[in-house]
């Protein structure tokens, strides 16, 4: 099987759009998470709120470390949308090669974005799992990539693999409702258009819309989990403090039964959705748009890889050529 040249093309207007939409709101981002690593203790808190966090990097004069993390996250992004957006177009055009079928249903939709998924988690956790311990350090403490990365075991870099592996139900509910509803909306619009004209495509807006609904009903259903495993990565809560002298937190703290034990003692049910509405207004403006701009950007990529390759062939054919001669 050659090379999926439209897998390519939606994986690199994914990729592209991710990078966008990440740094665009990178902030925000390293504001919920710390918000999020945040375990309440003797019924106190440092934040009681998001914007708690955005105050504590004015007041000490570090808001450029708001960005402390941002080439990891970045790098993070970019792999984690490509692997993702070519594993989930290419298994749908593997699976309707193999399948015989014209469509593909709502159930195969699940199972092959969760493949996707899975995939992307295994590639980027390491990575993942450095982002977080760099926005939750300290302000202005947060250390290199590759030190972050080699500071603990190999299986350290792993932090939340089996949650990440859990969180692939998240993009799977929301690209298969995004795809849906999509699919729906071009089909009323190309039932009314006139078939000699220009193809139907989303306008901005409308992908910017659908890309809020279908990641605000996977977070919904997903965020414990995605507390839990903001939780396990961050990084050391002594280090906060100041302490240089590096105490690793109990095992428990590690595990997910143990991230669960912690909040349901400290912070009861409710706990398990702190920072929600904060997580639903990062994550839905992230996705919107990254959808919008994978829309936007992905006809233009098509045809510059189709140029690309044209471009290939036609040098490949005259050093075929020339060598005859």
């Amino acid at each position: 099987m050659g090379v999926d040249l439209e897998s390519i093309s939606e994986a690199t207007s994914g990729a592209i759009g991710s990078l966008l939409s990440t740094t665009i709101l990178y902030p925000l981002d390293t504001c919920k998470t710390k918000y999020q690593a945040e375990v309440q203790a003797h019924g106190k808190r440092k934040y009681r709120n998001l914007s708690d966090v955005l105050w504590e990097a004015v007041s000490n004069r570090q808001v450029l470390s708001l960005y402390q993390g941002l080439g990891t996250k970045n790098l993070q992004s970019f792999i984690a949308q490509f692997v993702y957006f070519y594993g989930y177009s290419y298994f749908k055009r593997l699976y309707l090669e193999k399948s015989g079928f014209k469509s593909i249903g709502t159930k195969s939709n699940l199972i092959l974005a969760a493949a996707a998924g899975a995939c992307t988690a295994i590639v980027t956790q390491p990575l993942d799992t450095a982002a977080s311990r760099m926005q939750t350090s300290a302000f202005g403490k947060s250390e290199r990539l590759w030190k972050t990365l080699t500071e603990g075991t190999l299986s350290d870099a792993f932090d939340g693999l089996g949650i990440s592996l859990l969180l692939t139900s998240n993009p799977a509910i929301q690209y298969t409702v995004f795809d849906q509803l999509k699919q729906r909306l071009l089909k009323q619009k190309s039932n009314k258009a006139d078939h000699a004209s220009s193809p139907v495509v989303l306008s901005a807006f409308t992908a910017f819309f659908l890309g809020a609904i279908s990641k605000s009903i996977a977070t919904i259903i997903t965020y414990p989990a995605i507390r839990c495993k903001v939780m396990i990565q961050a990084a050391d809560p002594d280090d906060d403090d100041g302490d240089k002298t590096k105490r690793p937190r109990p095992k428990s703290r590690k595990t997910l039964p143990g991230i669960v034990s912690v909040i349901w003692r400290s912070e009861g049910i409710l706990g398990f959705f702190k920072g929600l509405d904060a997580q639903i207004t990062k994550t839905v403006l992230s996705s919107a748009l990254l959808l919008m701009i994978k829309e936007k950007i992905t006809a233009t990529t098509w045809v510059l890889i189709l140029a690309i390759r044209r471009s290939l062939l036609l040098t490949k054919g005259r050093l075929k050529s020339v060598r005859k001669d």
